[in-house]
């Protein structure tokens, strides 16, 4: 059996629920030796992530450019008032998503993660379609974090000499060679990566304050820029198109999933980070949306929008703008970090689902392949040449091409967490079949059912809902086939692979074994 991670022991009854972390799997057995060739496709993945490790890369880990600088397209779209409704609502879906994932992924801790759930709980052919349409997104979100890379890091003179496409390269090499250390190398880089963003969106919490009062900067701001141009800049079509933009940089948060397949005591580690879920979205998602939105007005015509030719952080254009110089210069080195960072664990995710994939004959064998560090190189190097689609910026304008990339990658966004609810519903009906006690789980999801099935029914009103703006008067075929496309692929994925493995579904009054052998 060649499959990544843990297997569920049902206990007698009354005596719950146990897991056992079951290595054998990932390795052949010694009753039946395979040959020596197959061990890189078989080998397990290291569990040497540490409890910080974990912490730390689910709070920093998300906080990349797409934070940074995508925040100034989503301000320039919706203005101030309209970015904190869209940024809170997706909150509110992300902090319930991140609960089922929680209460699954500590029972069951996974490399494969949500995509072994989807196939263990609900159906195969949906394991299939949701780890492509994962592997999609991370790749997408790499290709936003090399154009964004491309675009802020010429903010300095000195940089502007090298063209846009060799900033792409040289970050290519940089990303990859990342990695391909081990993973303990992994946590230990981002650990450190991960703090450095943190203080640093701390710190310019603090200045906006001043900046605002009027303490640091030129004159008084306060909430001027609410009032004129407005708190909104186009009305609730531009919430609209901000939920996209949101559940892109929300994006990453689910990533604890994935970690866990990798963490030295997952039941400790995991629990901790999804609790540290609410107030991650609430000081630097919401936080970062109100600060942006009291400093600079939306309609400032350097924030990265359709057709505009300058590229800036919001959070450099207010610094220059209150004459602190030294700080704007501070805060994009800041982003390069962050896009190092952030850089570092798309590849992460993409080759451990791509691993998961292979490995379960739903991608090529040759992508199952790791070597003695636990490394998945060939992984690595397919997401990292895919996401080479990050050259098509060079030809284009910078707003035009960061937007179309990040609307596909939302719309995925949202197809995940999605699905990450359907299994965690399905996964309390197998509890419920199998009268397995709720108190056996290490982890409970607050306020189930009501908030998961919220975030359900939110997550699929939102995937068609954040394109409707392309059937106004006039309508336009182009952001139709951004908005939708996704739809189309994943139901072909769906239905394609349903009728090539011949796969029985698993209809809602069948309890889905929490037995792996079964």
């Amino acid at each position: 059996m060649m499959a990544v991670g843990n297997d569920i022991d049902i206990a007698a009854a009354g005596k719950g629920i146990q897991t056992t972390v079951d290595a054998d799997l990932d390795s052949p057995s010694n009753d039946d030796p395979a040959p020596q060739y197959e061990a890189p496709y078989s080998a397990p993945l290291h569990r040497k992530l540490k409890s910080r490790h974990i912490q730390m890369i689910a709070i920093g880990g998300i906080i990349g450019p797409g934070l940074f600088v995508g925040s100034g397209n989503a301000l320039h779209l919706a203005g101030p008032g309209g970015i904190l409704i869209s940024f809170s609502l997706v909150g509110i879906i992300v902090f319930f998503v991140m609960q089922s994932l929680g209460e699954v992924a500590t029972l069951i801790p996974v490399s494969g993660s949500f995509t072994e759930y989807a196939s263990r709980f609900v159906d195969d052919s949906l394991s299939f379609a949701l780890g492509w349409a994962y592997w999609y997104l991370w790749v997408t979100v790499l290709a936003n974090e090399y154009n964004a890379i491309s675009l802020v890091i010429r903010y300095w003179a000195g940089a502007q000499v090298v063209p846009q496409w060799a900033w792409i390269l040289i970050f290519w090499f940089i990303f990859i060679g990342f990695s391909m250390v081990g993973i303990l190398a992994y946590g230990e880089v981002e650990f450190w990566l991960s703090l450095i963003k943190v203080l640093a969106i701390l710190i310019f919490f603090i200045v906006s304050i001043f900046v605002s009062a009027g303490v640091v900067g030129p004159r008084k701001i306060g909430f001027k820029y609410w009032h004129n141009p407005g708190a909104f800049a186009n009305s609730i079509n531009g919430v609209a198109n901000t939920f996209v933009i949101a559940g892109t940089l929300y994006a990453g948060t689910e990533m604890v999933g994935i970690t866990a397949g990798e963490a030295g005591n997952p039941r400790r580690a995991v629990p901790r980070a999804i609790r540290q879920v609410f107030w991650r979205i609430l000081i630097f998602y919401v936080g970062m949306m109100f600060f942006i939105g009291i400093l600079i007005p939306w309609n400032d015509k350097r924030l990265l929008g359709k057709g505009s030719k300058t590229a800036a952080s919001p959070l450099t254009i207010a610094l220059s703008d209150a004459r602190i110089h030294a700080g704007a210069s501070l805060i994009n080195a800041v982003i390069v970090i962050a896009v190092i960072s952030a850089g570092n664990s798309s590849l992460y995710v993409s080759s451990r689902t791509m691993l998961f994939m292979a490995r379960n004959g739903k991608a090529p064998r040759i992508l199952g392949k790791v070597n003695k560090a636990g490394v998945p190189w060939i992984s690595l190097l397919f997401s990292n040449l895919i996401a080479c689609i990050a050259f098509l910026s060079v030809s284009d304008s910078a707003g035009t091409v960061y937007e179309a990339l990040i609307t596909l990658s939302g719309v995925a966004t949202f197809i995940v967490w999605a699905a990450i609810t359907l299994i965690h519903i399905r996964f309390r009906a197998g509890l419920l079949a199998q009268n397995q006690p709720l108190s056996s789980l290490p982890f409970k999801a607050l306020w189930y059912p009501y908030g998961t099935y919220f975030a359900l029914a939110a997550n699929i009103f939102l995937v068609f809902f954040q394109g409707y703006t392309a059937f106004l008067r006039p309508f336009s075929g182009k952001d139709f086939v951004i908005n939708y496309i996704l739809l189309l692929v994943f139901a072909v994925l769906l239905v394609g692979y349903k009728c090539c493995a011949a796969h029985v579904i698993l209809f809602p009054w069948e309890a889905p074994s929490l037995d792996r052998t079964k």
